[in-house]
């Protein structure tokens, strides 16, 4: 289901943008690297935060950690992960293949700005072994995020 959801986000939205499945697993960022050809650091993760307001998808760099401090000056709370049983209730996509596409409803979603530093990123695209290539700003664009600085590498 998930993957079906982000091909008819991308069939709506991004119709030029290619679903792009490999044989092999891509759920962390070490593998999807090498499976797509790219440094670690171009690879997309999106993080999963619950906030008291409700849950949050954030989309930043391979190599980015968040960072507690900005964090808290951002969204006035403690970074919260969602555990690894509610990701795919909250989100429709299993863990490793966490994106911002094809939404079981309205959810905030960002992207820190780390992601600017590179031309493509390839996030995943709702299953273990799925991912699309896009520029970071049409990302941001055909998903409603907005850009925040909440990361550091």
């Amino acid at each position: 289901m998930s993957l079906s959801s982000v091909k008819a986000f991308f069939a709506q939205h991004a119709p030029d943008i290619a679903v792009i499945e490999l044989e092999q697993s891509t759920a962390t960022v070490e593998l999807a690297a090498a499976g797509h050809g790219v440094a670690p650091a171009q690879i997309c993760k999106t993080l999963a935060l619950r906030l008291p307001e409700g849950v949050i998808l954030i989309a930043t760099r391979g190599d980015a950690r968040l960072d507690n401090r900005k964090f808290r000056e951002r969204f006035g709370a403690k970074a919260k992960m969602l555990g690894l049983d509610e990701v795919e209730t909250e989100t429709g996509h299993p863990v490793g293949g966490v994106c911002l596409f094809g939404l079981p409803g309205p959810m905030p979603v960002y992207c820190d700005v780390s992601l600017k530093a590179f031309d493509i990123v390839v996030p995943a695209a709702g299953a273990i072994n799925a991912a699309v290539r896009l520029s970071p700003e049409r990302m941001a664009a055909i998903t409603g995020a907005e850009w925040v600085d909440v990361c550091s590498a």
